[in-house]
């Protein structure tokens, strides 16, 4: 079985990714004042790279060092800098209350994983400080994200991996446009989207 790292660093590698920002974390992340920011699973950059031009210190997570070497070179390129770590989501362990906003997109790991992630992530966040999580939901399976419907997403098992010193403002389910060129008769992407703040120490 290849490592998950050398199969992302092959298909970074080979394949353009996107590089334009998740356009619901530009609607919600666009009036805070810039802060502290880890964006996990980072890929080369599209959500991290945003927040950096706009001021935050951003630190970018990835198991693929090909996409955080692409992640460094648009930075340096646009003239600002970020911090990457090369690394697995699974297992990251944050020092406490050490960032203002984590970002998790388009990472599907399963439930028990995903809620240990976010547990982390939760363990990272100051008080009133966001979580932003976003993946395919159920309905995709078979058109957009993972072939496994038990590393999918929903309303329900979102809401169950959130630990309860998140609280969530908004917690939904809706249809977005792929990144890709989307085929004719290929079903919309519908993705399940969390934002919710730290209340507690």
């Amino acid at each position: 079985m290849i490592p998950a790292g050398e199969l992302w660093d092959r298909r970074f590698a080979e394949h353009p990714w996107p590089t334009d920002p998740d356009p619901l974390l530009v609607e919600l992340a666009s009036p805070l004042e810039p802060g502290r920011g880890i964006d996990l699973g980072s890929g080369p950059g599209r959500n991290g790279l945003w927040l950096a031009s706009r001021g935050w210190q951003m630190t970018l997570l990835d198991a693929s060092r090909v996409a955080l070497g692409q992640a460094e070179a648009r930075a340096s390129q646009a003239g600002f800098h970020i911090d990457t770590v090369h690394g697995d989501v699974i297992g990251w362990e944050p020092e406490r209350a050490s960032y203002d906003l984590v970002i998790l997109a388009n990472l599907h790991p399963g439930a028990q994983a995903l809620a240990e992630v976010l547990g982390a992530a939760a363990h990272g966040l100051v008080p009133g400080g966001h979580l932003y999580v976003v993946g395919h939901d159920l309905e995709s399976l078979g058109s957009h994200g993972p072939a496994d419907p038990d590393r999918l997403l929903s309303i329900e098992r979102l809401s169950s991996a959130l630990p309860a010193t998140l609280v969530p403002h908004r917690l939904e389910r809706r249809s977005r446009s792929a990144d890709h060129d989307q085929a004719a008769d290929e079903r919309p992407d519908v993705i399940v989207f969390a934002w919710a703040t730290k209340t507690s120490p």
